[in-house]
């Protein structure tokens, strides 16, 4: 009696605070989850991490979802056609009834073989609820605002706010062009009240430097999560220093991204306050890792438990994010 009295008295700091837009980045290790629940309790998924035997990632999603109170997802984003972020889709699809399916169109770049079978049966799963979109499109999401900034290789065509040229981009260095489909991913801005947040999935290093030069089209946001998982791929300083974010988000796996070049360009960001990381990442250094009571997992995949960090913010432009393995808490205003 005594432990089920201490497990209520502990329940109300996991459920979401009433009037809050919830974004919990769920562990995929190395995929890529974002689940966002709005005030209204509707619930936009961007990806659903790998295709595995035993459903793992499907089954870290449900389990934030279930934790968020909702009971569907009214939409889900394919933020673009890979594996570590489409290939859990038919598994959660069957374990959660799923509304409305968007993604950037057909997948761009040379085609595997072995594609094939999963994009055959992405077409059968979506069939009859899907919707490529288009940047400056708005989601209908209940309670946020949702623009879409990048899909399909195109990008926002003018800046959002007032237009002044981005001070990084004179020194700007350009990649070898990416032909494949990271190029093409969904990139949205969610707003709610003072609070912004930005997500550009996978979208490479020559897309990010359009998008923010020569003026930023996005502008600043208050949450950004990196792009690319934190790999050298992506990460062009003349868009994450234009963004001026406060908070920084970076979903990657113990051994895929963290790159220390993507590491030190969010660190030079212009008013960073935090660095938060899913994953330690190992084969990086203790120098390229942030304060380890913002990082939600330690260890290697396979003692991984899949803690999750979580950002509760409110119009008023408060916001708090949380480490679910030590529910060490931060908070912050939008500036």
């Amino acid at each position: 009696m005594r432990t089920a009295l201490l497990l209520l008295l502990g329940l109300p700091a996991l459920l979401p605070a009433a009037g809050t837009l919830d974004i919990y980045f769920v562990d995929v290790e190395g995929g890529a989850a974002t689940l966002i629940v709005t005030p209204q309790k509707e619930a936009l998924l961007m990806d659903a991490g790998w295709r595995r035997g035993d459903d793992r990632d499907a089954k870290r999603i449900a389990a934030a979802v279930k934790l968020a109170s909702v009971e569907k997802i009214d939409y889900f984003i394919t933020s673009h056609f890979h594996g570590d972020h489409m290939g859990g889709l038919p598994a959660l699809a069957g374990l959660i009834p799923i509304c409305k399916f968007i993604d950037h169109g057909e997948p761009a770049g040379p085609r595997n073989p072995r594609f094939a079978p999963q994009w055959e049966t992405y077409l059968k799963v979506t069939q009859g609820k899907r919707w490529s979109v288009k940047p400056g499109e708005k989601i209908p999401l209940k309670g946020a605002t949702v623009l879409v900034v990048a899909s399909d290789g195109q990008l926002l065509d003018k800046p959002l706010g007032r237009a002044s040229p981005n001070p990084f981009c004179p020194d700007a260095k350009l990649k070898e062009p990416d032909t494949g489909d990271d190029a093409h991913s969904v990139g949205f801005l969610v707003t709610m009240g003072k609070f912004r947040f930005l997500d550009l999935g996978d979208l490479s290093w020559n897309k990010e430097h359009e998008l923010a030069c020569p003026e930023s089209r996005v502008g600043r946001v208050d949450v950004f999560q990196v792009s690319m998982h934190g790999m050298d791929r992506a990460g062009a300083p003349e868009l994450v220093w234009s963004l001026k974010p406060e908070v920084v988000v970076m979903n990657n796996g113990p051994r895929k991204g963290g790159a220390p070049g993507a590491y030190e360009v969010v660190r030079k960001s212009p008013g960073l306050e935090d660095f938060w990381q899913l994953h330690y990442a190992v084969q990086s250094d203790a120098q390229h890792n942030t304060d380890e009571r913002l990082i939600a997992n330690l260890g290697e995949e396979k003692d991984c438990a899949g803690n999750w960090l979580k950002i509760s913010a409110t119009a008023d432009g408060k916001y708090t994010v949380t480490n679910s393995r030590t529910g060490f808490s931060k908070s912050y205003i939008a500036r």
